[in-house]
């Protein structure tokens, strides 16, 4: 075909080149010679396709269930498929232009990505310690006497008085003044007394007096009638149950003092990232009290169980709080790199369209040709994919506009070449106008338009009746029929009875959308409308 057009254009240059070069005056004229083999040939008729789109054709001329003749197919204007077999998608440069189509390189890329996770500031459970005496007694005199109060070691923190441990002290005050009155007496008698002046000083150990407390005890020989507790470490007093006066039984729990100079992030990660987590991972952590600052820690526990409730398992991270910045209870955004180191092949996320079923890309060929490629997909990155089968490095694939390629050109069509079957109203091979068809564009057609008259209008359901004339792209008579409109705004000034020009594309499951409707100017409404309305139908039984 591309020589006989351009045999034609030569043919048609010469007889240009001959006028102009005729002498004036002498009324010859030039005739251009047809050039050698410039007739038409008669072309090979292969078979005759549905013209609804549907995957059927015929050896010979039929109608469809509508009354609609198939149309004829001809050598050379099967759809064009790709080296793998697949159909390809041809859309004008000027076209592409206008969707804003880019394309990127799919590249060797080491696919790192960032874990967010919300976490929560909690103190370190190793670095909290509970002032509870093992005796029954009194709280004699509170010296610490506010929750939240910071305290340093050894500072006292209550004195109590006890009658067991007043009767402790003077059985052992007893026991080391027979010590040493039997010094003389036999070893027997000498070993008696010995061993009840350790038990009586075990006990007074085990009850948690110091060894400043027993050995003030013996220096002074007094029994002291109260005895103070003091702080085990530094920091602040986060619970306080003593009340001066309160009788308390062995083992209740008065103080608790937590050491917060090193605190735990506690962050939730989903069970679908956990796997990419590891132990020893710098993680930063972001808290909205201080704006602007990331602390970094390092995660040292992976919990051993899973929250039903939240499908998330608790990771552990400890960071340093010198300035005790990092109050407990504080909510905590955690960012946790991961991912692996070694390069891998990668595409934009947004150049996948993902049905649910299948994972495509659109890669292009050359300008105005794409190819739609099955894919499969690993690692997820930020802002990259890996990619494991279904395109080369190297190749460019589409990362705007995709999904406007997928309406303009009828992706599903393209796709039928994959291994299923074209959808509705989608071009099956040899979708191509037959010759002489003044009337009919190229095949691959981008979109269909159209005249007709609004006959109905339907917001609520997205729908507009129209009875319109033929679609030559279609090979469709005139009908009256409703189209699904792309956006709600088309409806603003639209009227039943209106004359408009259209412009619409098919998607899946045969319906057919409106991407342009205008008011159409006189000269282009046609001059004799269909003078039956039959039925209105969206095509979808056909």
């Amino acid at each position: 075909m591309l020589a006989v057009l351009s045999l034609g254009a030569v043919g048609g240059a010469g007889y240009w080149l001959g006028t102009r070069s005729s002498p004036a005056g002498h009324g010859a004229v030039a005739t251009a010679q047809p050039a050698s083999g410039a007739a038409p040939q008669p072309r090979k008729l292969l078979y005759y396709r549905n013209p609804m789109g549907l995957p059927d054709t015929s050896p010979t001329p039929k109608k469809d269930p509508m009354g609609m003749d198939y149309v004829a197919v001809y050598e050379g204007e099967e759809a064009a498929t790709g080296p793998a077999g697949a159909a390809q998608i041809r859309i004008a440069t000027d076209k592409v232009q206008k969707l804003g189509v880019r394309t990127e390189a799919a590249a060797m890329r080491p696919l790192g990505k960032t874990l967010r996770a919300a976490g929560r500031v909690e103190p370190d459970e190793r670095r909290m310690f509970a002032i509870a005496p093992k005796f029954e007694g009194y709280v004699e005199r509170l010296h610490v006497n506010v929750t939240g109060q910071p305290v340093s070691k050894g500072q006292p923190l209550f004195e109590v008085y006890s009658p067991e441990l007043v009767s402790a002290q003077r059985e052992y005050l007893v026991a080391m003044q027979g010590m040493l009155a039997m010094k003389d007496a036999g070893p027997e008698a000498q070993s008696g007394m010995k061993q009840l002046a350790e038990s009586s000083l075990t006990r007074l150990r085990n009850w948690d007096l110091s060894a400043e407390q027993i050995q003030a005890l013996v220096s002074s020989g007094e029994v002291s009638r109260t005895v103070t507790f003091r702080s085990p470490v530094s920091g602040i007093v986060t619970e306080k149950k003593a009340l001066q006066g309160m009788r308390f039984m062995p083992g209740e729990g008065l103080y608790q003092v937590t050491d917060l100079s090193a605190v735990w992030v506690v962050a939730d990660v989903f069970e679908r990232d956990i796997a990419a987590v590891k132990l020893g991972t710098q993680a930063g952590v972001k808290l909205s009290a201080y704006p602007g600052q990331v602390l970094q820690g390092r995660i040292t526990y992976i919990y051993p169980t899973m929250k039903a409730e939240t499908r998330t398992i608790p990771v552990r991270i400890e960071l340093p709080n010198p300035r005790q910045q990092l109050k407990p209870a504080m909510f905590a955004q955690v960012e946790l790199p991961v991912g692996a180191n070694q390069p891998v092949l990668t595409v934009p996320d947004s150049a996948v369209i993902d049905s649910g079923t299948r994972r495509l890309v659109l890669v292009q060929l050359q300008e105005g040709r794409f190819e739609p490629r099955e894919v499969e997909l690993g690692l997820r990155g930020d802002a990259y994919i890996e990619v494991t089968r279904g395109v080369k490095e190297g190749e460019q694939v589409v990362v705007a506009a995709n999904f406007l390629i997928d309406a303009e050109s009828n992706l599903k069509a393209a796709v039928g070449g994959l291994g299923g079957h074209s959808g509705h109203g989608s071009p099956a091979k040899g979708s191509a106008p037959a010759p002489g068809d003044a009337a009919a564009p190229r095949a691959n057609t981008v979109g269909h338009r159209a005249e007709g008259v609004v006959e109905g209008i339907d917001p609520k359901a997205g729908t507009v009746t129209l009875n319109h004339g033929p679609v030559p792209t279609l090979k469709w008579p005139a009908m009256t029929m409703d189209f699904k409109t792309a956006n709600a705004s088309m409806f603003n000034g639209l009227k039943t009875g209106q004359r408009v020009s259209i412009e619409f594309v098919e998607r899946q499951g045969g319906d057919y959308v409106l991407t342009s409707i205008a008011a159409a100017p006189a000269s282009a409404v046609p001059a004799t409308a269909p003078a039956a309305k039959p039925p209105a139908t969206t095509h979808s039984g056909h």
